[in-house]
Parts: C-alpha cells; sequence; structure tokens
C-alpha cells in the first residue's frame, strides 16, 4: 500500500488500528501471525563446505592432479614423497586463504540488524509501554522524540517540528522535515521516491529534531530495510577478471597437458612395438614426467602471495582489502560510480557564503536562535543544519558559549514547519533582543527595516528585491539558504507566542551553506580521466546540489545529463539501456536504482566499482565488481559488503589504489609469462628428448625447477615497481586474455630459446663425457648441464621480465628482491649439483668447472638473445 498517498486517519483505517493503538490481544495475534519485526538471517554455509569449494577451482584441481601424478611416481620410482607434501601444502594455504577472506553476506545481514532499536515506546490500549522492538507489528503506534531509531516503517500520524536523519537509507546529506499530511493529492498513485515521502519513516533512520507519531505500515523484511537486506542476499558477486583468466588458462593447460601426454603415450607403445606391462609403465611414466613439465606447480601460490603482498601495501596506504582478487580487479576498473554524500563530499553542513552589512552580527544571531552547542573538542553537535551555524560563528572567533553567557536565553518560539522558522528571546546590557532564522521567503515577510552600518532603515522594494536575488544566487549554487533577523525591546515581552514576536522585524543577513567537497576530491578526479576511468555521481540528494556538486569536480561537464531515480523507474531496460551511457549524475535514486545502474555497466562490458557508505548503498557496492566502502563514516553494512574499505573516507585513496591494482596486474602477468615460458621449455625439452630416445631430465627434477627455483624469482616480479607511465594508460579491457598484447608470442619464443639452450648443453655435456651422440643412450654429465643450463636460463630470464618491451639496460629503477631470488636459486641448483647426498638423490654428477661455466655462459645468453628480439619488437 501507498500509505502517504493517504490521510493518516484511512491509514489508520487500512491497518485495522487506532490513535490509542492496539489491544495487547490483538498484538499479540498479529506477532503470531506475520513473524517478529527482525530481518532474515542469512543461511551459513559451514567451514567444511567452504574448505571444499575452494578446491573446486581449477587452477587448485590441477595442483591436486599434480600431486597424484607425483605420488604415481614417488611410488614406481621409490624417491621420496617430498614434492607431493609441497603441492599439497600450497593447496591447503591456498584454501585456508580463500576460506578466511569469504563469506560477506551474512555479516552485512547481521549488521542490518543491529540499526534498529532494541525497545520503542507503543501505544498499546492507549497506554504508553515500552516493548522490545523485535515484536512490534504492524498497526502498532509508536512514540518517537529527537535521538530514537526508528524500529519499522510507519505513516506519521503526528508531528512536532520532526525532522529525521535519512542519510544512510537515501543519501540525503540532511534530515529532512516530516509532516503528516497526504502527498500526491493532484496525483494520486504516482509514484514518490524514498527521499520524498514527507509523511513516512523508516527503518535505520534516526530522529534529529522534534517528536512525532506514527502507526507501524511494514515490520521485518517488508520494510525498506528488509529490501537491502533481501538485495544482499540475493545479489550476485561473479568472478573478478583475474579470475576469469586463471580459469581460462586452467582449461587451455589442462587441454595442453592432456594431449600432449596422450600423443607420448601412443607414439610410445607404437615405438615399442609391443604392448607389456612394462613397457606400458615406462610409458605411463615419460607421460607423467611432460603432465609435471606443463603444470606451473607454483603458480596459484606466486599470484595468491603476490595479491597478498599488494594487501599489505594498501592497507599501509589507507586501502583496507577485504578479498585478494580485488587488488587486481581495481587496475581495470573503467567506471566508478560514487555516492555523494561522504564520499565525494564532508557529510558536514558548512556555511560557504554569506549577505549582509554585518557579518558579525549574522554568526552571532544563528548560533544564539539555534539549539546546537559546541562540544568538549570544540566540534559542534546537534542537528546538522544548527551544528553548521554554530561552526560558522566559530569561524568569525563568536563561541557559543561565551555568546550565551552574555546574551542569555530568556524565551522563544520553538521552530515548526509551518511557519518554517525559530525566534529566540535574549537579555542584553540594555534591554533584550530577538533573533528569528528561517527560510528566507517567510521570514522576508515579516521584515520592515534591514541593518546598514549599525543602523536600521526602512526596508524599501528596491532592497526587498536585491535580497531576493542574493538568495536566488546562493540557491542556483545548490546552497540551502537561511535568513537571520532581529527584533529589539526594552522589557521582556509578555506574549512570547510566534505571532506576537515574529512581526515587525529587522533583516540581518542571509548565511548560504552545503555539504562541501573533499578538498583533494577534484584532483583525484582528473586524474581518474587521465587513467580513462570514468567517475559518475550516484546519490539520494536532490538532483539541484548533486549537479552543483558533480559540476564543481569535473563530474559533469558541458553537456552532461543528470537523471532523477523516478525517471529511471518510469524507464523499460531496453530505453535505460540507450541513455545510460550518457548520464553522469543520478539524483534521488533508491537503492534498486543503483543496482540497476551498476549492472548496467557491467553488461556494456565496463569493470565497475562502486563507492558508498550508506545502508542504502549496500546492494550496489556487492553487485559491483569491486565495491569500496568508507572506514569512518561507513555503516557496518557497508563495510562487510564491500571489497575495499577506505580507512581514511579519502576518495584519493582510491586513485592510489587503483595504481596499485594496476602495478599489482602487471606484475602477476610477468609472474604468468615467466612461469608459462619456463614450463614450455621443459615440455619441448621432454618431447624432444623422448622422440630421440633418451632422458633429459626426470619428474623430480621438474618440480624442483617449478617449485624451487622458478618461485623466488617469481615472487620477486610480484614487487617490481610500478612503470613510469601506468596511470597514464586507458584501462585494460575487462574481456582481454590471459594472452593478449603479444604475451602468447612472448611465452611461444621465449620457451623455444631455453628449450635449445637446454638441449645444447645436454649435447655438449654428453659429448665431453662420452664423446658420442647422446641419442639412444643417458649421460649423468649431459642431464647435469641441461638441469643447470634450464634452471639458471630461467633465473637469466626473470631479469628480462621486468618489462615487456622496455630494455633491461633504460630501467631507471632496481630490484633488489630479483637480485636476492636470483643468487639464492644460483646457490640452491649449485647445491644439488655438488652436495653428495643431494646429487645421489636427484641422480646428478659433478660436473667440471667448464662444464659449469659453459651451462651458465649458455644460460645468460638469455638476456642478449631477448634483448635483440625486444629491440626488434620496439622497431615494429
Amino acid at each position: 500500500m501507498k500509505y502517504y498517498d493517504e490521510s493518516a486517519e484511512d491509514a489508520l483505517r487500512e491497518l485495522q488500528s487506532s490513535r490509542e493503538g492496539l489491544s495487547a490481544s490483538e498484538a499479540a495475534a498479529r506477532l503470531e501471525k506475520n513473524g517478529k519485526n527482525r530481518l532474515k538471517e542469512v543461511k551459513k554455509t559451514s567451514l567444511l563446505r567452504r574448505f571444499f569449494a575452494q578446491l573446486a577451482d581449477p587452477m587448485i584441481l590441477m595442483l591436486i592432479a599434480a600431486a597424484v601424478i607425483s605420488a604415481i611416481t614417488a611410488a614406481h620410482s621409490g624417491e621420496g614423497y617430498a614434492d607431493v607434501i609441497i603441492i599439497l601444502t600450497v593447496v591447503l594455504i591456498n584454501a585456508v586463504l580463500g576460506v578466511y577472506q569469504e563469506n560477506k553476506a551474512e555479516h552485512a545481514i547481521e549488521a542490518l540488524q543491529t540499526m534498529s532499536a532494541a525497545t520503542s515506546r507503543v501505544l498499546r490500549g492507549g497506554h504508553v509501554r515500552p516493548v522490545r522492538s523485535e515484536e512490534l507489528v504492524t498497526g502498532d503506534v509508536i512514540l518517537l522524540e529527537a535521538g530514537d531509531a526508528v524500529p519499522a516503517d510507519g505513516r506519521l500520524i503526528e508531528a512536532s517540528s520532526l525532522q529525521v536523519e535519512e542519510a544512510a537509507l537515501t543519501g540525503e546529506s540532511v534530515p529532512v522535515q516530516k509532516l503528516i499530511t497526504a502527498l500526491n493529492l493532484a496525483a494520486p498513485g504516482q509514484e514518490i521516491t524514498l527521499g520524498d515521502r514527507a509523511n513516512m519513516v523508516y527503518m535505520g533512520s534516526t530522529v534529529a529534531y522534534g517528536r512525532g507519531t506514527a502507526v507501524i505500515t511494514a515490520t521485518g523484511m517488508d520494510t525498506e530495510m528488509g529490501k537491502i537486506a533481501n538485495i544482499l542476499e540475493t545479489a550476485e558477486s561473479g568472478q573478478t577478471p583475474l579470475q576469469k583468466r586463471l580459469s581460462q588458462l586452467s582449461k587451455i593447460l589442462t587441454y595442453l597437458v592432456t594431449g600432449i601426454c596422450a600423443f607420448i603415450f601412443v607414439v610410445g607403445i607404437l615405438e615399442a612395438g609391443k604392448v607389456t606391462g612394462t613397457i606400458l609403465l615406462d610409458r605411463f611414466m615419460i607421460a607423467v614426467s611432460l603432465a609435471v613439465a606443463a603444470i606451473p606447480e607454483g603458480l596459484v601460490a606466486v599470484v595468491t602471495i603476490v595479491l597478498s603482498i599488494g594487501v599489505t601495501n594498501m592497507s599501509r596506504n589507507n586501502a583496507i582489502i577485504r578479498k585478494l582478487t580485488a587488488v587486481e580487479t581495481l587496475g581495470c576498473a573503467q567506471i566508478i560510480c560514487s555516492d555523494k554524500t561522504g564520499t565525494l563530499t564532508q557529510n558536514r553542513m558548512t556555511v560557504v557564503e554569506h549577505y549582509g552589512g554585518d557579518e558579525k552580527l549574522l554568526g552571532s544571531a544563528m548560533a544564539l536562535c539555534s539549539d546546537a552547542e559546541l562540544g568538549e573538542d570544540g566540534q559542534a553537535q546537534g542537528e546538522p543544519t544548527e551544528a553548521a551555524l554554530v561552526s560558522y560563528a566559530k569561524t568569525l572567533g563568536l563561541l557559543k558559549p561565551a555568546l550565551k553567557r552574555e546574551f542569555p536565553r530568556v524565551g522563544e518560539a520553538p521552530f515548526d514547519s509551518m511557519r518554517k522558522m525559530m525566534s529566540t528571546v535574549h537579555r542584553t546590557a540594555d534591554g533584550y533582543v530577538q533573533y528569528t532564522k528561517g527560510a528566507p521567503d517567510e521570514i522576508l515577510r515579516r521584515c520592515t527595516s534591514y541593518l546598514e552600518g549599525g543602523v536600521e532603515r526602512h526596508l524599501s522594494e528596491e532592497r526587498r528585491r536585491a535580497i531576493l536575488e542574493a538568495n536566488g544566487r546562493m540557491a542556483d549554487k545548490a546552497l540551502r539558504v537561511l535568513m537571520a533577523a532581529r527584533r529589539r525591546y526594552a522589557s521582556l515581552p509578555a506574549d512570547m507566542s510566534p505571532a506576537a514576536l515574529e512581526q515587525n522585524l529587522c533583516f540581518i543577513g542571509l548565511a548560504g551553506m552545503i555539504d562541501p567537497v573533499r578538498p583533494e576530491v577534484k584532483a583525484a578526479i582528473q586524474e581518474c580521466r587521465e587513467a580513462g576511468i570514468r567517475p559518475i555521481m550516484i546519490t539520494g540528494d536532490h538532483v539541484a546540489t548533486a549537479k552543483a556538486i558533480a559540476s564543481e569536480l569535473g563530474i559533469l561537464t558541458e553537456g552532461g545529463v543528470a537523471l532523477e531515480g523516478s525517471m529511471i523507474s518510469d524507464m523499460s531496460d531496453e530505453v535505460f539501456d540507450q541513455v545510460f551511457r550518457d548520464v553522469s549524475v543520478y539524483a534521488r535514486v533508491q537503492p534498486e536504482h543503483k543496482v540497476r545502474i551498476v549492472k548496467a555497466w557491467r553488461k556494456a562490458g565496463c569493470v565497475t566499482a562502486m563507492t558508498g557508505d550508506g545502508v542504502n548503498d549496500a546492494p550496489s557496492l556487492k553487485s559491483a565488481d569491486i565495491g569500496v566502502g568508507m572506514g569512518i563514516t561507513g555503516t557496518d553494512v557497508t563495510k562487510n559488503v564491500a571489497d575495499m574499505v577506505l580507512a581514511d573516507d579519502n576518495f584519493a585513496t582510491i586513485v592510489h589504489a587503483v595504481a596499485e591494482g594496476r602495478r599489482i596486474y602487471d606484475n602477476i602477468r610477468k609472474a604468468i609469462q615467466f612461469l608459462l615460458s619456463s614450463n614450455m621449455s621443459e615440455v619441448l625439452s621432454i618431447f624432444i628428448a623422448t622422440l630421440l630416445g633418451f632422458v633429459i631430465l626426470k619428474p623430480v627434477h621438474l618440480l624442483w625447477i617449478n617449485l624451487i627455483t622458478d618461485c623466488f624469482p617469481a615472487l620477486a616480479l610480484g614487487v617490481e615497481k610500478a612503470e613510469a607511465d601506468i596511470m597514464r594508460r586507458p584501462p585494460r579491457e575487462a574481456q582481454a586474455g590471459i594472452f593478449s598484447g603479444g604475451m602468447g608470442f612472448d611465452i611461444a619464443y621465449q620457451g623455444l630459446l631455453v628449450t635449445a639452450l637446454t638441449l645444447l648443453a645436454y649435447f655438449l655435456g654428453h659429448s665431453m663425457e662420452h664423446g658420442v651422440s647422446p641419442v639412444g643412450g643417458g649421460s649423468p654429465d649431459g642431464m647435469t648441464m641441461a638441469f643447470l643450463t634450464m634452471s639458471m636460463a630461467e633465473i637469466f630470464h626473470s631479469f628480462n621480465m621486468r618489462s615487456q618491451r622496455g630494455s633491461l639496460l633504460t630501467l631507471k629503477t632496481s630490484n633488489n628482491a630479483l637480485l636476492l631470488a636470483g643468487g639464492l636459486s644460483l646457490l640452491l641448483t649449485t647445491a644439488v649439483i655438488y652436495i653428495p647426498f643431494l646429487n645421489a638423490a636427484f641422480g646428478f654428477t659433478s660436473i667440471s668447472p667448464l662444464e659449469y661455466v659453459i651451462a651458465l655462459g649458455l644460460a645468460f645468453s638469455m638476456i642478449p638473445l631477448v634483448e635483440i628480439v625486444k629491440a626488434v619488437q620496439r622497431r615494429i
């Protein structure tokens, strides 16, 4: 029902209630029928199920397959199970990290539940009694006063100067003035946006001023807060771009491994000419070697650790990551849909402009004619608009406590929504003075004079027009304008009624206030544009205010479009799909509108981030590719749904996080290219050696290279500093494959180079040992030289990977971690060759110093060879 369309009496009748409330028996019956006034608890997934869900990841399944194959190899060869233990440890660590980062929705619902009041004052049978908020039912009549949390949705039946803070629900930056009259009298049935339903109150909001009485119209999941909870529960998070690319890579590698292994197995059987158990087992073990060579066992661990390092770096810069893959997603963000209140602005009303001849008097009048006070910390406390006026006076050197001592209040006519003003009377040294503040049109109508040079002069029509024009100029800037006036008395007025006080006033001045933009945001918006990221404002505030803020920040440029929520509601999906790309500002939106906007951009193929702090932002944060919550002003609901939380609520922190995300993704690609080119060289080396009839490397050698030698340089590439132009590039396309940008070709030729060098090392080692061709036989020297060359060629190649196209000789930054990794890998590789019990375990021989130098020389040649190819690529 649209209770805002109905009168208070009709709403009570519709809900079968009265101004005295329900009887205790009727309330109990309704509670039994409709259930408690609480949000539905999300179904919790067990820890065990979450753990096994992590194991279903394609890359993890490949690691498990590698562990099984390695176990079979160990059982056949009699070698140890160290490699199996290493792989399963990697799997376990990844699964535990995944479970730890997961399951935000249930925390979000729990946080929503804490936002409603624990108890409420309810009229039951005409008597006021405290009732647990979860036991409220539709038809209950509740009493509200300043400071109360609204426990359920309700239709107001009484309101006295009632103002309700709805920022968390609607995005409105100032408390909403409430009334009891029916809305839509001219057009009954027409939809009114949540922020404009002035005769309704909603669960999750707070009474900022005044008092009121409301009849409950919805409880639990039927409330507007319940609808948000339902959206949170049903919203789909989707895979991040990195997850999609790794899944794609897993499929490619799976098909590749399966195909090569099957081919080698069949070719081996055909070469043997007969099928026996021994031959089958031997050919199977060769196929296993290829499988071990093709699977990059260290890739999942490298990606996880690189992302974890990125998370640590970002937390130092006030960006707290709640989901590892969100780090990478930030790097390809193309759209940032930002809430206005508290994100782009300070969520603190501030006087930014004034009009009148005596600013000091204006500040004194505004501060004295308000109920806000200065706290012990020097900050104004109270209703946001009045707090802004007290803060304004403070900037003029006028402190409210001192003003109160000098001009004590002796009478008042409180604010109400009909008069749109309030008046206070104060004792002065020579009598009494009355200050009145409120809506400019209403106060000016009661003014007969104005203040100029400390003298009260007659208010002519010309001066009246000038004041109205000044008011108009401020309103055009989306400022909220209040007027102050005064009236002097020789003795204390006997009649303190509004009608007696508020006449024959003297105009003092106007104060224009707004929730100002954060000072650092404008530069951050500009940096976003330079990085090819489009910022879009989405707010529950009025369109004029939204357009003014967006224009000031550079979000709304000439020719840009601003759209109101009611217009979105009237649009079909087909129409909205045609217009949303042109819209830079959305105003008066509701939670479902925000979700619709985010989904439209995602459907268009754009990686979309959504920032926000209120409960109303939570569904859209969850629907976005990456949700960004605010750490200081943000609600617990938003923080629990967000992928990233800004500890300083600073929009500029997002820009730094985007740069870090781009750097991390670049580095992950470098690590993937490095690892895959290494694995390709292993596969090709085994494949060619098998066709030629000799064993170049054993499965345990390949596992050593994959898990020990390669992992350290890959991790070091993960901490490589950002390239100079990282924030001047356009965002990468979300659909771009893992091998885009020439990476597939680079992996292929680099893998072939390492293969050629490894085979050459084997041939040289065999020749130096036996002086004969290696075909048909084996060679400890050749195998050892091949192992050393392949291991160190990959180490030297890791230095090439510091830039995909840039020359290693022209890089202006250093990577000490990579130098350390290279040295450590050389040390470990040398150890397994020369330490007796290790080389015996690996089947190596202690090669001569000449053979060692030759193998290292072949490995080092990877650097000049790749430099030559890069030079050709840059020229092309």
